[in-house]
């Protein structure tokens, strides 16, 4: 039998000239999702109808589950627009549901349905309570009948399922996220794909300083975040030679600051060449010395691309519950170190001063490091999270 699954846009609906883009961004992200299942999808400015077979609904409300824009996903009972079809349709599915009281809730987006929506209401409320044992309560109901008149069909419903909102991944273009195997740099991606930015990926590798196992840890990452777009590449960057020279040529307060300098201009030398418009990061203000505001606007200050950390308010507790929602917590935690997390001095300074920072660099050739480092850039394409699954 077949069924039909209602979209609603949410904060789609406050575009005006230019909502027709985010609604046809929206539906080819769909098709992404369901494009091995050949369904028919349709579309007006205000509602999305998917059709499916009922031995498929379960598997797509979940894929549905993973696409932003999604306000609300419902299951509904098309029915014609006779209101003795609609009386019936409505009594036959309370029969199967479990209630006391209930509310019926008309919406007319046909405003020339002969019928005004509170007379719908008034017309169904009082069929029901005529051939069920139950009361009407309109502040309070067990149950809301959510009846949708539009131009060719009612649409009638129950339940409604919340999606994860946000805009299209892809609407904003893409951004590249530097990507390490912590907690933060994964929920930070997730919540730039959430604001309909598509992403690259950076990781920083420093083998044999580095494992393969920390290196298949972030590809695994990688992989979750692309349940949400189907569409991640990661640029995997060989770090060792210059991070070896930071390690011998730099006095080690100064280490991850100068560090991060070199990884936020190979960041944006990527980011330039693969048409990225932004850098986004996992740096949130304060949890370690190179994420003080001074530590940020030293390191930030060797670019003047954009740069945006959607994690910077959020303190550990919060970032960690977002993590575990998405599914990355449980990879992040896994021990294997990072590039960032090697070489760490005991005391790395808080408060950098920036013509100390320019000193320093100026003991390595690190424009020639650079360019290495780019030049010997790997480059892994996403495909499915199933290809990962057994990598650790």
């Amino acid at each position: 039998m077949e069924k039909i699954i209602l979209i609603k846009y949410g904060e789609l609906t406050t575009k005006k000239s230019n909502r027709n883009q985010f609604i046809k961004k929206l539906n080819n992200n769909i098709l992404k999702q369901i494009n091995d299942l050949n369904l028919e999808i349709k579309y007006d400015q205000s509602r999305m109808f998917i059709y499916v077979s009922e031995a498929h609904l379960d598997e797509v409300v979940e894929r549905l589950n993973k696409v932003f824009g999604i306000h609300g996903i419902v299951i509904c009972h098309p029915v014609d627009n006779n209101i003795e079809s609609i009386k019936e349709k409505t009594l036959e599915i309370l029969k199967n549901e479990k209630f006391n009281t209930f509310k019926i809730v008309t919406k007319r987006s046909d405003k020339a349905y002969p019928i005004k929506s509170n007379d719908v209401n008034n017309i169904i409320g009082g069929f029901i309570l005529k051939n069920l044992e139950c009361k009407v309560d309109v502040h309070n109901p067990d149950i809301y009948v959510n009846i949708e008149i539009r131009r060719d069909k009612t649409f009638i419903y129950t339940k409604e399922i919340n999606g994860i909102g946000g805009y299209p991944v892809g609407i904003e273009g893409k951004g590249l996220l530097m990507l390490s195997g912590g907690i933060d740099s994964p929920v930070a991606g997730y919540l730039a794909l959430k604001r309909g930015v598509d992403l690259e990926c950076l990781y920083f590798e420093s083998p044999p300083h580095t494992s393969l196992l920390a290196k298949e840890k972030v590809i695994k990452l990688a992989s979750i975040l692309n349940e949400y777009s189907k569409n991640i590449k990661i640029h995997i960057i060989p770090f060792t030679k210059l991070q070896e020279e930071i390690y011998k040529n730099i006095d080690d307060t100064y280490m991850i600051t100068i560090l991060r300098r070199m990884m936020y201009r190979i960041a944006f030398k990527v980011a330039k060449k693969r048409n990225c418009k932004v850098i986004i990061n996992g740096e949130s203000i304060g949890q370690v010395a190179s994420q003080t505001l001074t530590s940020m606007n030293v390191i930030n200050s060797v670019t003047n691309y954009p740069i945006i950390r959607p994690v910077a308010c959020l303190d550990k507790l919060e970032i960690i519950n977002i993590a575990k929602k998405i599914g990355t917590y449980e990879t992040s935690i896994l021990p294997y170190e990072d590039c960032c997390t090697i070489f760490v001095p005991r005391h790395p300074v808080i408060n950098p001063d920036i013509n100390k920072a320019v000193s320093f660099e100026q003991l390595i050739d690190y424009e020639t490091l650079i360019n290495e480092c780019i030049n010997n850039m790997e480059t892994i394409t996403i495909t499915n999270k199933s290809e990962f699954e057994d990598l650790l």
